[in-house]
């Protein structure tokens, strides 16, 4: 017959060993890294791997989840989110945050930047910048990837710059909504995640962006001519709530920051590995991959000359100072 003595010896010895096992998962914290993108997106799937090697350099301290394809807030939203604490990290395309300061936007300055070395001189020289502009919002910048390089979707030949007037364009930042204005086209704000539908329902027949983002949004249903016009080289950023960093113990941070340099690193890989592959699924899915006539490019690069000096107009000494400073490079 068992005593109380015994049973109170038991339910001791049971209450240490749960407090003992609960112990670990009580002291990991547990952060949130909304995304803009699909799961299987280069960027998504970066960030995933990020999130791995901060758990595994911690022993499980700090547990990152993503959220890709905009689940947890819409792409506009995530920098406003992480700022004011709502996601403790965030990634995003930060040229549409160009409104906010022109500087967030000089990756898309057309054709300033179009090859993936001349993309990275560009960020070094523009990194300094951004990193104190997003540390006055409460931010605090990890790593920057790029995109591969724009060209346009349509549903009908270009054959010069005429040709794209009444289109309907889906614009995602100021440069592109700009772009619309200047060749007569309807500008319609649509972020990547709401793309696909868009393009199904006709909202928009039109629009300049990657391979990547013409692939994620199975572009080949609704449109079927892709011009390689190579105009600019976008980049996405990660960041995290200073806040929420500086909470952290040194080991921890430390964890962050050699995870995002490894993050940057391979992400510029991936990027550069895939870039030629995207176009290649879009050719086998059907699509007319071609450069643009000289006609058209011309077009082009008068409408981007217009745009550079606006945009120059906008950023000023320092949006001056950093494109001498990367053509210096």
């Amino acid at each position: 017959m068992i005593n109380r003595r015994t049973l109170a010896a038991a339910a001791f010895a049971f209450g240490a060993s749960a407090l003992a096992m609960a112990a670990p998962a009580a002291a990991q914290t547990k952060w949130n890294l909304p995304a803009a993108y699909p799961a299987d997106n280069p960027h998504s799937e970066n960030l995933v791997l990020f999130a791995k090697d901060v758990e595994a350099a911690t022993g499980g301290k700090l547990a990152i989840t993503v959220h890709p394809n905009a689940s947890l807030f819409k792409a506009p939203e995530i920098k406003r989110a992480v700022a004011s604490g709502q996601a403790q990290m965030g990634e995003v395309l930060l040229s549409i945050h160009e409104n906010e300061d022109p500087i967030f936007g000089i990756d898309v300055v057309p054709f300033l930047a179009t090859s993936f070395a001349d993309a990275k001189k560009l960020y070094v020289a523009s990194k300094p910048a951004i990193e104190k502009k997003l540390d006055a919002q409460g931010i605090k910048l990890l790593f920057m990837v790029p995109w591969a390089p724009q060209g346009v979707y349509t549903k009908k030949d270009l054959n010069t710059i005429e040709d794209m007037k009444g289109l309907k364009w889906r614009s995602y930042n100021v440069g592109t909504a700009r772009l619309g204005e200047l060749l007569g086209m309807q500008s319609v704000t649509i972020q990547a995640a709401e793309l696909p539908q868009a393009l199904a329902t006709g909202v928009v027949n039109s629009f300049m962006s990657s391979g990547g983002t013409g692939y994620d949004s199975k572009v080949w249903e609704s449109l079927d001519h892709f011009y390689d016009v190579q105009a600019w080289i976008p980049k996405d950023a990660t960041f995290v709530n200073k806040a929420a960093f500086n909470a952290l113990d040194k080991a921890t941070q430390d964890a962050i920051l050699k995870a995002a340099a490894t993050a940057e690193e391979r992400g510029w890989k991936m990027w550069q590995e895939k870039a030629g592959w995207y176009i290649d699924q879009l050719k086998a899915k059907g699509m007319k991959v071609q450069a643009p006539s000289p006609a058209l490019a011309a077009g082009f690069k008068k409408a981007g000359e217009t745009l550079t000096e606006d945009w120059l107009k906008k950023a000023g000494a320092e949006g001056k100072a950093i494109v001498d400073a990367y053509k210096k490079m």
